[in-house]
């Protein structure tokens, strides 16, 4: 499903998916859920807003030279950080990449020649595991992405949910302490600023300050990392580290407790655990968050029929859910 593979000869659209991080973009061709072709690269930085969509279309070339002629593109869809209005294609607010009521879709389907239509990036990700990944088949479905920060989106009625702003989802803000640890948001005591990665190698950082010890520093060292990555936490783990062994604790904690709120809000028929941590940790991350989970739901009856579970899709999640939206704004 996530491997490139041949091109089938046939004159029948494919989607173009692109997965807009702050760091890197994914650009993928996909039909069906199977990925046909696909390009990254390094996310321009810098002042120039046309930048990043330059970056884009080129992106998109290299998809259509890989697919020849036998699968043209029908749209491309872009998964945007930010505060995004999927009718217009505006990103009302993306500060990481400089952008304020940029019109994205515009911009980028002049450059490209293809009709464009731009969504919020975690969205793209539940949807592609809605449609394809973990999540095929259900009709009530909660995404949880944890990574640098925490993100979440509703799929309520085989339907993303937008809310009366577009701003629905965004459940690693609700607050876990109020009057807490201070989120990236600017706001105090949200969930993502206990449970993200970054949330997590803080308040390690925090407590080895105060005399404890950790082998975390002298992973990342070897490693050759800057930061706290997926694969650092994983390795201290293995390690039997006892700071890092008790920190995710924690964070696996809040987000049972995160999880509870939500199934007792929404009621859904599965809870999708995905990004870089879970991506690397599997089912010895999601599963401790589950067994804690399952005990605050406050209707028991049937309680084990609600399956938390990790995502499918790993990195190709974005891209192939970006795919579906471009297929359904401009297939037949």
């Amino acid at each position: 499903m996530t491997a490139p593979s041949e091109p089938p000869r046939t004159s029948a659209p494919v989607y173009a998916g692109i997965d807009l991080g702050g760091t890197s973009i994914h650009a993928a061709a996909v039909r069906d859920g199977a990925i046909l072709a696909e390009a990254r690269c390094k996310t321009p930085t810098g002042k120039r807003s046309d930048a990043v969509p330059e970056r884009i279309a080129d992106l998109v070339d290299e998809l259509r030279r890989e697919l020849g002629e036998n699968a043209p593109l029908g749209g491309v869809c872009v998964g945007a950080p930010g505060a995004v209005d999927s009718d217009t294609g505006i990103v009302h607010h993306a500060p990481n990449l400089g952008w304020f009521d940029y019109p994205l879709a515009e911009v980028l389907s002049a450059l490209a020649k293809l009709p464009v239509v731009v969504e919020n990036d975690v969205t793209i990700g539940a949807i592609g595991e809605h449609e394809w990944g973990a999540g095929r088949g259900t009709r009530d479905m909660v995404a949880l992405f944890v990574g640098t920060g925490v993100g979440g989106a509703l799929i309520v009625n085989g339907a993303p949910l937008r809310g009366f702003r577009g701003a629905a989802g965004e459940i690693g803000h609700l607050v876990a302490v109020p009057g807490g640890r201070v989120c990236p948001c600017g706001r105090r005591g949200c969930f993502e600023a206990y449970t993200s990665r970054t949330a997590m190698r803080a308040i390690l950082e925090e407590r080895m300050a105060e005399g404890r010890r950790s082998a975390v520093r002298k992973i990342m060292k070897k490693k050759g990392k800057t930061r706290m990555s997926s694969s650092v936490i994983e390795a201290a783990l293995d390690r039997g580290d006892p700071l890092m062994t008790e920190v995710l604790a924690e964070a696996q904690s809040h987000l049972a407790t995160l999880v509870a709120n939500v199934v007792n809000t929404i009621d859904p028929e599965m809870v999708v655990f995905g990004g870089g941590l879970v991506a690397r940790l599997g089912a010895r991350f999601v599963d401790p968050i589950a067994r804690e989970a399952r005990a605050g739901f406050m209707s028991q009856e049937g309680a084990e029929r609600i399956r938390i579970v990790p995502a499918e899709l790993g990195d190709h999640a974005g891209t192939i859910g970006a795919a579906v939206v471009a297929g359904e704004r401009f297939g037949d």
